[in-house]
């Protein structure tokens, strides 16, 4: 990347242009032109705008943005072949799921819970006693003194 920033440097001083001039032309800050032509990769989220910015500056020199762009290909290629195989595994197990072959996953859908058997088993029998008890009380109102009582009746 340095080679590439010093002949981007190199070929607009020897032209005569500002970075000012090149900033308005190409509408590109100047804080990024600089930071180019320092070899300031690191300061850049979007390495596709990074390639984008990098062939429109030297095609604006007058350069082989092609060949530029080549470089730039190499210097990412051996920056990114430097990251451990076991890193690159690990990010790649931790981004992914298992997925059954016959659900369908989205990132914008909700894992379903995995088991709710137990959930269910618990709500029939807590409704089972509520009825029970409910049966049980109903009875209880209705008998006096052990015998059941068809007629209520008042005194006066």
């Amino acid at each position: 990347m340095e080679e590439i920033a010093e002949l981007l440097k190199e070929s607009r001083e020897e032209s005569g242009i500002e970075l000012a001039e090149v900033s308005k032309d190409l509408d590109v800050d100047e804080t990024t032109l600089i930071n180019i032509e320092e070899g300031k990769i690191g300061s850049f989220k979007d390495i596709f705008a990074l390639k984008e910015i990098i062939a429109n500056y030297a095609k604006y020199l007058g350069l082989d943005e092609d060949k530029i762009l080549d470089e730039f290909n190499e210097y990412l290629f051996e920056y990114t072949s430097k990251i451990p195989i076991k890193a690159i595994e690990k990010t790649i197990e931790l981004n992914t799921k298992e997925v059954n072959e016959n659900e369908v996953a989205s990132p914008y859908t909700l894992d379903k819970p995995k088991n709710f058997k137990g959930l269910y088993i618990a709500t029939y029998i807590l409704v089972l006693l509520l009825v029970i008890l409910a049966i049980f009380w109903s009875v209880n109102q209705i008998t006096v003194d052990k015998t059941s009582a068809y007629v209520v009746s008042y005194r006066r």
